[in-house]
């Protein structure tokens, strides 16, 4: 955990594309809010392999999103029950129920449907905020950080070269 942390860390101060870690951290939401073993979450994680992400940060962000999702459990949950049972949308989940591919998604799982619905909404505000607090960070704590006396005396430190000799 330190390490994936420390490779966080280490994205951050690089000059990595943000979009990259924010992307990391939507995929993340998603994969958290709803159960494990679906076929959109295995889609995603192929998505998380696939594309240029930093994968320390979607496994980091995975972690405390699943820490969310013990929260927000019961309310997706709600919420697909209420999706399912809705008189105006039962003839679409029969229509859908018929269809192999529609029944392997389990889309029919209260807390899938609830749980994706949710993440869907939330991961393109996550993207955007997580993009911004990461520039954010770059421009201004970072650079605030690097001015002060004793991260300087820090980095010209033997300590500081030989830990970075070891983390490259």
């Amino acid at each position: 955990m330190l390490s994936m942390l420390a490779k966080l860390l280490k994205a951050l101060n690089s000059e990595s594309a943000p979009g990259q870690i924010a992307l990391a951290f939507s995929f993340a939401l998603i994969v958290a809010l709803t159960p494990m073993f679906t076929l959109h979450n295995a889609i995603i994680l192929l998505l998380a392999f696939v594309l240029r992400i930093n994968l320390s940060a979607f496994f980091l962000a995975l972690a405390a999103f699943s820490a969310l999702a013990w929260f927000i459990d019961p309310y997706s949950a709600r919420l697909g029950e209420s999706l399912l049972a809705n008189p105006a949308l039962v003839d679409t989940w029969r229509d859908m129920y018929q269809s192999d591919f529609w029944r392997m998604t389990a889309f029919n799982h209260s807390l899938v449907l609830g749980g994706l619905l949710i993440s869907l909404l939330a991961a393109v505000p996550v993207f955007v905020l997580s993009k911004v607090l990461i520039n954010l960070y770059r421009h201004r704590l970072l650079a605030w950080f690097n001015k002060l006396k004793i991260a300087q005396v820090l980095k010209a430190s033997k300590f500081y070269n030989l830990y970075k000799s070891i983390a490259e």
